[in-house]
């Protein structure tokens, strides 16, 4: 009975010794567990890291084949394109104005663009545009920072300029130096008949017949510089040379046979200095508009500061030929010109057009100097405004050329003299047909040449013009 107590004990000991065996068992299987279970993660982790390399390799074989792709499409589309005689896509329309607006940077012509231009119509131009879809003559890209946001491209796009004012504006802080050179050949016939007719056809009285033939070369140079991404100043210094052949008979003395005045003159001409702002950041299939004034001096040689051969036609006697013994290199009068050039780039061409405005200030107490020291007293002049406007279009031939063309047309008013209108002074028309052509050397330099062909009998028969800007 003594011995019960113990086997009691002893049973106790046996269950809890039992107890933790299969606790720590229950225990060994949980960690073997979670250690195949982690195993087992980590090796489906792997697997799917080896699945994304697999597939980032696979995406950039894709892309590199894409680009690939892209390329051989993009020259199979070039030579296609070119086979058709169509501009290419991706190369610049100019404008040069329109640089295209009028060719070389006056308004009178059209914008180099613009020129225009210029404008320069450009264009630059223009006109015509002359507009290339490429842009400013730079040719270097702006390094983006990485995470800003990339500056919107707000510029006019460039032309093949065939008018006076560009059609693309200088960047910022950049300077352009265009040198040019421009000759113009013109020729006019004169008959003045004064007297009576008895019957038609049979007059008695005089006639005086003259065929008259000018040559006008130019050279000159234009320094452009960028104020900000959408304004800039221009000036302008030309240097001029001109000849005058006059063949004709003299009245009042019966001669049989005709003879020839000639006459020539060189010199600086008229400085002109322009200012020109865009007004509106315009895009594709939308308009831009270029607002410019320009301010013309009187530097050169005025018609009134020449020594005329006025002996027959101002005093009276038979010797003289009335015609100017040297030719002007200036108007001899100032004057200011507002103007608004305007593009309108349609892939793959490029419209543009300029509107303007001349007027010339009067001068008071002006004489003509005749031959031998004598004087002929004119008085005040002032000279007829000038409306003008031009319209062109623009093609990209390719990635370095393009094409112009436009049609630009001036509209003189008479001339006054002491308050009334001059004898024999009309309106004038002037309207010229112009073919531009444009091809950039390098990034930064662009040989620009335009053909102008008179259309009406007061317009210069043919006007040749060629342009270098280079950037800097």
């Amino acid at each position: 009975m003594k011995r019960e107590p113990f086997r009691h004990v002893r049973t106790i000991s046996y269950a809890t010794m039992l107890l933790f065996y299969v606790e720590a068992h229950a225990q060994s299987l949980q960690d073997q567990t979670a250690q195949e279970n982690i195993a087992t993660l980590r090796q489906e982790l792997n697997n799917r890291i080896k699945e994304l390399d697999a597939l980032k390799r696979k995406i950039a074989e894709e892309e590199a084949q894409f680009q690939q792709l892209s390329k051989a499409l993009d020259s199979r589309m070039l030579e296609v394109t070119r086979g058709t005689g169509q501009p290419g896509s991706g190369a610049a329309p100019a404008t040069g104005i329109a640089q295209s607006t009028p060719a070389g940077g006056n308004a009178e012509a059209a914008p180099n663009a613009a020129d225009a231009s210029t404008a320069g119509a450009a264009a630059g131009a223009a006109p015509a545009p002359v507009i290339n879809m490429a842009q400013n003559a730079g040719g270097e890209q702006p390094v983006q920072p990485v995470g800003q946001a990339p500056i919107p491209d707000t510029a006019p796009p460039a032309v093949a300029p065939i008018f006076d004012q560009p059609g693309v504006l200088t960047p910022k802080n950049k300077f352009v130096l265009e040198p040019s050179f421009q000759f113009g050949y013109s020729s006019s016939d004169r008959v003045a008949l004064v007297g009576y007719t008895i019957i038609p056809a049979l007059l008695i009285g005089l006639i005086d017949v003259r065929e008259i033939k000018s040559n006008v070369l130019t050279a000159g140079v234009a320094a452009r510089y960028g104020i900000t991404n959408r304004m800039e100043v221009e000036v302008r210094v030309p240097y001029v040379y001109s000849t005058n052949d006059t063949v004709s008979r003299e009245i009042f003395t019966g001669s049989a046979q005709d003879n020839v005045f000639n006459s020539s003159g060189h010199g600086i001409g008229d400085v002109e200095m322009t200012l020109r702002y865009q007004l509106n950041e315009g895009g594709p299939d939308k308009f831009y508009y270029i607002g410019w004034l320009r301010f013309k001096t009187a530097t050169g040689k005025s018609p009134f500061d020449v020594v005329t051969d006025c002996v027959t036609r101002c005093i009276g006697n038979t010797t003289g030929t009335g015609l100017p013994l040297e030719q002007p290199t200036g108007t001899g009068f100032y004057a200011i010109q507002p103007g608004l050039t305007w593009l309108f780039p349609s892939d793959p061409v490029v419209f543009f057009g300029n509107f303007s405005y001349l007027h010339s200030f009067a001068r008071s107490d002006l004489s003509l100097h005749i031959l031998n020291g004598e004087t002929d007293f004119v008085g005040k002049i002032q000279p007829g405004d000038i409306y003008g406007f031009n319209v062109g279009m623009g093609l990209a031939l390719n990635e370095k050329a393009s094409f112009s063309i436009g049609y630009d047309q001036s509209i003189v008013l008479p001339t006054k003299q002491n308050g009334s209108t001059v004898p024999g002074s009309v309106r004038v028309i002037l309207g010229t047909l112009l073919v531009g052509y444009s091809y950039r050397l390098t990034p930064k330099t662009t040989l620009n040449f335009s053909l102008g062909a008179g259309l009406t009998r007061d317009t210069p028969d043919l006007t040749l013009t060629f342009r270098m800007p280079i950037q800097f």
